[in-house]
């Protein structure tokens, strides 16, 4: 390669997003050009990922429908925001169900909330009317979750 060929292939290197090129010819030329495309950081990560477009959805809140239906009967309400789980990991049996007859301070849900595990205790000696939340769901807080009849 000539001294003018180089020039124009660093040229051309600079001008582009690729980081790293070697070439060899059939004459036994070598060069190997790499350039550190974040300067600004330590150690190189990749790029950013492309923001994702938010999605519109349709949320329609059953738990409070629900609730309505059944304003003569207690409920036991979400002390937090997180994620409803009925059960202490994924295939294991609920907490509890329908007509399940549960003590003051019995574990009958999960809410996790920022990676964290929160086990939802009865506050009063009930039996479960209806489950009012699916599991998986997001709940807010207040939100009921199960209805009762106090014992």
């Amino acid at each position: 390669m000539t001294k003018e060929e180089i020039k124009d292939l660093v040229n051309l290197f600079a001008e582009t997003n690729i980081s790293k090129i070697k070439i060899k010819d059939e004459n036994g030329f070598e060069i190997e050009l790499e350039k550190d495309i974040y300067p600004h950081l330590e150690n190189p990560v990749c790029p950013p990922a492309a923001t994702p477009q938010p999605i519109n959805v349709n949320v329609v809140n059953e738990a409070q429908h629900n609730a309505l239906a059944h304003s003569n009967n207690p409920s036991i309400n979400s002390p937090m925001v997180g994620t409803f789980y009925q059960a202490p990991s994924p295939g294991a049996t609920p907490f509890v169900k329908v007509g399940s007859m549960v003590k003051k301070g019995d574990v009958i849900a999960i809410i996790e909330a920022m990676k964290i595990m929160n086990e939802i205790e009865a506050e009063f000696n009930c039996r479960i009317i209806e489950v009012l939340v699916a599991d998986g769901q997001p709940v807010e807080f207040g939100m009921p979750l199960f209805v009762v009849e106090k014992l």
